[in-house]
């Protein structure tokens, strides 16, 4: 079980800013400051706020169980992966082009998941899993209807993952960006799965545009593929 958490209150504090700091570093350093899952992070020795998005991502869907098989895509830093293997029983794959230091009970692979070697060594790892996470964004360029597609992108491919792992009846969670699923996506989870619902934690920051799309009761057609 996983328990609830919730994140510490603490005065505002305001960043000093230096002569040759950008405007936009001083004020991502405020909002550092002042975010109390930041601070929680910090406190309880997780990797990253990110985190708390998973915990109140279950505490809502009931997606995490003891004795799961979970495969957990563009894994760095490993926060995610880090509150999968904390349950009992527990095997995690996770995926990632980045270097991730080790996290017991978690098995690390350096992998592009854009490519065809992706897909091969995963299956050599593991045939089916239970659960298949995504919380993949491409890097923002400041340009909504870019970052949106680009962040849409890499849910579908996530989704691609979910539909050749994924066992009878597991489940799939991943980003995307506010405006919701696109239909493309849409389509496919609706054809593969039982139930579609999209949720925005509270440990999401109020001016980010991510929301999270999590279906439930995979119907099971495996298509193992070539990318």
């Amino acid at each position: 079980m996983i328990k609830k958490q919730k994140p510490y209150k603490r005065l505002k504090e305001k960043v000093k800013t230096a002569k040759k700091r950008k405007i936009s570093s001083t004020r991502w350093l405020q909002r550092q400051l002042n975010d109390p899952y930041v601070k929680q992070s910090k406190a309880e020795g997780r990797r990253s706020r990110a985190a708390y998005k998973l915990i109140q991502i279950n505490e809502k869907f009931d997606l995490l169980k003891p004795n799961q098989v979970v495969l957990d895509l563009g894994a760095a830093p490993g926060s995610w992966s880090e509150v999968v293997s904390q349950i009992k029983g527990n095997k995690v794959i996770a995926v990632d082009k980045l270097e991730m230091d080790p996290i017991s009970g978690v098995e690390i692979l350096n992998l592009d998941l854009s490519s065809q070697e992706s897909f091969d060594k995963i299956h050599k790892a593991v045939t089916e899993v239970d659960l298949v996470l995504s919380d993949m964004a491409s890097d923002t360029t400041g340009h909504k209807s870019t970052d949106h597609i680009r962040t849409q992108e890499l849910a579908e491919l996530a989704a691609d993952y979910a539909l050749n792992f994924l066992k009878t009846g597991g489940s799939f969670c991943s980003k995307v960006f506010q405006g919701g699923t696109h239909q493309t996506l849409l389509d496919i989870l609706k054809k593969n799965f039982t139930s579609i619902k999209h949720y925005k934690p509270d440990a999401s920051r109020k001016g980010s545009p991510e929301n999270y799309v999590i279906a439930k009761g995979f119907r099971g057609v495996k298509k193992y593929k070539n990318v």
